[in-house]
């Protein structure tokens, strides 16, 4: 049967997909997006699906709109993946990622509670809330220690959609889902940032990556496959929250390195710390290097995930690689470069 499926932030990475993967299913999709004088629909346009989704301006950060548009749309299943989505903006706008990460689910919760409490939630939280991790790997049970506001107005959202589901009764999920990238990837992220630049200095240009600590490790994912997950768990009969990971990280310098590999530059390293810099092995020229301005106040060491439990109670798993990822990203980031760059 059709329904009607509500996506905040769907002209990002995984709105992107989940809009993609609604549509096959054969549901309606409306999407939410904050006002601008331009609709950045690059990732909609790359999958082709940008004249099925409907898009209505949205803003977290206002009751009225969240409860107006909740009212007309009527979804049956509401994801939430907007946020102020960049952990080293947090130190700079506390109070604004704190609004809209924290309160905005809130507010969304309200709306829910008010219009139609058989919505189906699902609230897009993050592997950032476990920070100073209290354990490897991390799973559900996994204490939080978030080390940025971003972790911290996360940490808040999440448990405010727990309390709602056990308050209230809502179908509420929160997904704590580990570093997922892309091709639809945001370029000021630093898996994109990685691989745009390498794709551009295939083509010839002379920039230097500039990186922060190389030592920071994650477990990467890919982003379609977090998608199926997030819908997995709006299926289940009941609400609950769930770790999607791949269950193994690397660190920057080993994805930097795999990412130059798959655009043909094989790298040397040398130095350490903030001196530490990547040089092409063929020509020696300076490919990479450390700059401490991308270095944060507080810093997530390493995280890796345990994802147990959705691959017992959703039977998900990932199916792209490590390396399986990067190569598809290199790719299209040297399709998109050659010669000149459309998406950013």
């Amino acid at each position: 049967m059709s329904e009607t499926i509500f996506i905040t932030g769907i002209l990002g990475q995984d709105g992107a997909y989940l809009a993609d993967l609604a549509l096959k299913k054969g549901h309606r999709v409306v999407g939410g997006a904050r006002r601008s004088s331009t609709v950045n629909d690059w990732r909609l346009r790359e999958l082709g699906i940008a004249g099925k989704v409907e898009i209505l301006d949205f803003e977290l950060l206002e009751f009225g709109n969240i409860l107006n548009t909740v009212r007309a749309v009527r979804p049956t299943r509401l994801f939430n993946l907007a946020a102020q989505s960049f952990v080293g903006t947090s130190f700079g706008q506390p109070l604004f990622t704190s609004d809209v990460n924290a309160l905005g689910v809130l507010r969304l919760l309200e709306a829910i509670r008010e219009v139609d409490p058989a919505i189906r939630f699902y609230q897009a939280s993050t592997s950032e809330m476990f920070g100073l991790a209290q354990a490897v790997p991390q799973n559900e049970t996994t204490a939080f220690h978030p080390r940025s506001p971003y972790g911290v107005a996360k940490v808040y959202a999440h448990f405010i959609v727990g309390n709602y589901r056990e308050a209230y009764g809502l179908h509420a999920s929160s997904g704590i889902l580990f570093n997922h990238e892309s091709p639809l990837r945001g370029g000021e992220f630093v898996t994109r940032k990685i691989t745009s630049a390498l794709a551009r200095i295939h083509f010839g240009s002379t920039e230097v990556i500039e990186l922060g600590n190389l030592d920071a490790k994650r477990d990467w994912g890919h982003a379609r496959d977090y998608v199926e997950g997030m819908w997995l768990m709006a299926s289940q009969p009941a609400g609950g929250d769930f770790v999607l990971a791949t269950g193994y990280s690397a660190t920057i310098r080993e994805f930097l390195t795999k990412a130059a590999k798959a655009a043909g530059i094989e790298l040397d390293f040398d130095g350490a710390g903030t001196a530490e810099t990547a040089v092409d092995r063929k020509t020696g020229r300076l490919i990479a290097r450390v700059n401490t301005k991308f270095y944060r106040p507080s810093d997530v060491e390493a995280l890796v995930g345990d994802a147990s439990k959705a691959s017992k109670v959703l039977g998900w798993t990932h199916s792209v690689s490590l390396d399986g990822l990067i190569e598809e990203m290199v790719e299209a980031d040297l399709r998109r470069t050659g010669p000149v760059s459309v998406a950013g």
